[in-house]
């Protein structure tokens, strides 16, 4: 039988079971696909700790690559021996091969290897949404980007380059400031070295940035704020060091009128016709050269629970893929 990761309670990487599982055949409008690697992302976290919720028992994972095996009625976009990538609700890409819905799949262009495409969905149409859909970037601004050296981090640096954007980024080592610098961040600041809100006002010549992209949350939320124009967006994308904490709006209007977003990349694919164009884009970037998804860490998925330890410990960077 294939074998999958499930939880059946909250909790630490420890609550994570490396199971067998039946996978029956597809019904309408579901496709069965069998895996050729799987994403690790930090939302995985958010459902595995409870931070996100689910009904459990569950599966865990939101992204993989693979093949198709068999297509359900109704589907006609894809079909048995297809190549697919997805980045998808419900959690359950952990795991050798399952069934769910086909609206939510799309086909892995040939120039793309099964490794890239799992490590790239999520965190690709991340960056492709974040830079053109929540604060649509023309060129020639400067923004700041925490957790630079990360998965979503890297792919932005090098975005960010093609379209000629000046990227700030925020990153905890001497060794991840050099990693988002290979990959084109403009000014990468150690925050455990320096105070990011003054080194941003250095750079801009007191000015600010008229955007913030930030997946840290709760350390990094007020700080963030000091670091806008007047009249700049903080897009608040995620967690990891913590939820954001209540504050109150005048913290908004003090600093020049700010705003606020808390976007997710499950609003923006929801409608088929988005996520076709939102991973059209991604492909697009991914072929021409112009962004390369670095696969630095691989596991075997039997291993998730170390994978999700070295995460947690920020010792990651790039894109991290479990192998079924």
């Amino acid at each position: 039988m294939p074998k999958a990761i499930r939880i059946s309670r909250v909790g630490g990487p420890e609550v994570m079971e490396y199971v067998d599982v039946e996978v029956g055949a597809p019904g309408p409008g579901e496709v069965h696909v069998r895996h050729a690697a799987c994403g690790l992302n930090y939302i995985d976290v958010y459902f595995r700790n409870g931070a996100y919720q689910q009904a459990l028992p569950a599966g865990l994972g939101m992204e993989a690559s693979g093949t198709v095996v068999a297509v359900g009625e109704g589907v006609t976009h894809l079909q048995p021996g297809d190549r697919i990538a997805y980045a998808a609700q419900p959690p359950g890409a952990y795991a050798e091969e399952r069934v769910m819905p086909a609206k939510q799949v799309v086909k892995l262009p040939a120039a793309i290897d099964f490794d890239t495409g799992a490590a790239m969905m999520l965190q690709g149409m991340t960056v492709q949404y974040l830079f053109n859909r929540t604060y649509p970037l023309r060129g020639g601004e400067t923004i700041l980007f925490h957790a630079a050296a990360g998965g979503v981090g890297l792919i932005a640096c090098q975005w960010a380059r093609a379209m000629g954007v000046t990227m700030i980024g925020t990153v905890g080592s001497d060794e991840k400031a050099e990693l988002a610098k290979a990959h084109g961040c403009a000014h990468v600041i150690n925050y455990n070295k320096e105070n990011f809100v003054e080194r941003v006002k250095e750079i801009t010549g007191g000015a600010g940035v008229p955007v913030v992209y930030d997946s840290i949350g709760k350390d990094t939320f007020i700080p963030s704020l000091d670091c806008l124009a007047p009249l700049g967006m903080l897009v608040s994308f995620g967690a990891a060091s913590g939820p954001v904490p209540p504050f109150g709006l005048q913290e908004l209007a003090s600093r020049g009128s700010l705003y606020v977003t808390r976007p997710s990349l499950f609003t923006h694919i929801a409608k088929r016709e988005a996520l076709e164009e939102i991973a059209a884009d991604l492909f697009r970037m991914v072929e021409s050269g112009k962004v390369k998804i670095p696969v630095n860490q691989r596991y075997a998925l039997k291993d998730v629970a170390q994978a999700h330890r070295d995460l947690e410990a920020r010792k990651t960077t790039g894109s991290t893929i479990l192998l079924p």
